[in-house]
C-alpha cells in the first residue's frame, strides 16, 4: 500500500538519525523517532551535539524514513518526531499529516523555542515530550540564548490551553540546588497543572560542555 508522493516540502525534511523502535520515547505506545537535524539553542547539557547543525553528511532522506513507516503500518503505532529542535523546520506539518495518513500517532519532543510554529502543529499531535529546563529568568544560562525561557513556557501555555497530553522533562543540572532551582520549578509547574513532569539524569559522557562533567 502506498501514500501518494513525496512532496518537495517533505523532502526538504532534514533528518539526523532515526530510531527504528522504542517503547519510552511516547510512553504506552510501540514508536519510532526520526531526529530532525538542526537547532537553536546550545544548551550546555546537550548529548546530541551531532544534531545542532542546521545540515549533516549523514542526513538520511524523507523517502527512506517513509518507506520504512510504509512497512511497518500495524506493526508500530506511532511516529516521534524528536532532535535538534523539530519545530525548526518548515516541512515539519507536512511530514506530520504525511505520516498520520498512515495511520500512525504523532509525537513530538521539543523545547518549545518556536512557540507559534508549536501552536500550527497541533491538529496533527497526539502527544508531546516538552523540555523545560528552568524557570524563564534561569534559560539563559543554559542555552546561551536570551529572552529563550519566555519562549519555552509560552510553548508550555500553549500546549496546556490545548489539553495535549504530554510530558514535562527537566535535566537536572549538575551544581543545581534543590531549594534555589529545582523546588521552585516543580512547584511552579504543578501550580500551572502539569501533571507528569520527570526529572531526568544529566549525561556527562558527551555533552557540549565539558566543564559539567568535572
Amino acid at each position: 500500500m502506498t501514500f501518494g508522493t513525496v512532496t518537495p516540502s517533505t523532502r526538504s525534511l532534514r533528518i539526523g538519525g532515526l530510531t527504528p523502535m522504542t517503547t519510552v520515547d511516547y510512553p504506552g505506545e510501540l514508536s519510532a523517532v526520526v531526529f530532525c537535524q538542526g537547532c537553536p539553542w546550545r544548551c550546555r547539557y546537550c548529548h546530541n551535539g551531532h544534531l545542532l547543525p542546521s545540515t549533516s553528511v549523514d542526513q538520511i532522506p524523507w523517502s527512506e524514513v517513509r518507506a520504512f513507516l510504509q512497512a511497518r503500518i500495524g506493526l508500530l503505532d506511532a511516529l516521534v518526531f524528536s532532535g535538534g529542535e523539530p519545530t525548526l523546520q518548515a516541512a515539519l506539518p507536512a511530514a506530520m499529516q504525511e505520516v498520520r495518513s498512515m495511520g500512525f500517532k504523532i509525537g513530538l519532543h521539543t523545547a518549545g523555542a518556536y512557540p507559534d510554529r508549536l501552536r500550527r502543529l497541533l491538529p496533527f499531535i497526539d502527544w508531546v515530550g516538552l523540555d523545560i529546563k528552568a524557570l524563564p529568568a534561569g534559560y539563559p544560562a543554559i542555552t546561551g540564548v536570551p529572552g529563550s525561557g519566555e519562549r519555552a513556557w509560552e510553548s508550555l501555555a500553549i500546549l496546556l490551553d490545548a489539553g495535549i497530553v504530554m510530558q514535562v522533562r527537566t535535566t537536572v543540572a549538575p551544581g543545581w540546588c534543590n531549594e534555589r532551582d529545582l523546588w521552585p520549578l516543580m512547584q511552579r509547574l504543578a501550580v500551572l497543572g502539569v501533571e507528569d513532569h520527570v526529572l531526568q539524569r544529566c549525561r556527562t559522557d558527551s555533552i557540549l560542555d565539558p566543564s559539567l562533567a568535572s
